[in-house]
């Protein structure tokens, strides 16, 4: 930690303000998000937690708030990546294809290219088992409770 109030600039103009947890908890800009190595949507929430997504697609977050527009945040390690269509309680699931595979640390994030975009983090572990590598098409699947949906 190196600070407990972060301004975000964006060429030149400012972006977001707050404590280094509040912005990345909810960013409100995409390049926010990608500073802080999230995904971020928007869209038009409706009381059942269902958002419809600017750019195509929709999610199903547990999440009810009151219907309008709103952003959605889903931290990569939250995405499962499956070879195959999963089974299970995940309410968002889509198919996929890998368009980068990126080492950081001991994890790997990986670019999925789908009807909902999305960058997941996996293990190594993860990407020798599975076969994740460029090109590898896959099943995305993220549960209702690990998309944070806020207004706009």
């Amino acid at each position: 930690m190196l600070a407990d109030h972060v301004i975000v600039l964006d060429c030149g103009r400012v972006a977001q303000t707050g404590t280094p947890a509040e912005i990345t908890r909810r960013p409100r800009t995409r390049w926010v998000a990608e500073l802080a190595g999230t995904n971020l949507f928007t869209g038009i929430a409706t009381a059942d937690g269902h958002v419809t997504l600017d750019h195509g697609g929709a999610l199903v977050s547990a999440d009810h708030l009151a219907p309008g527009p709103v952003f959605a945040v889903v931290h990569p390690r939250a995405i499962a990546v499956h070879r195959a269509r999963p089974e299970g309680s995940a309410r968002n699931t889509w198919p996929g294809r890998v368009t980068a595979v990126e080492p950081v640390g001991d994890r790997f994030r990986l670019q999925i290219d789908a009807d909902v975009p999305v960058v997941a983090e996996v293990t190594a572990a993860a990407v020798h088992d599975i076969g994740l590598t460029d090109g590898a098409e896959i099943w995305v699947a993220i549960k209702a409770t690990e998309i944070d949906v806020y207004p706009a």
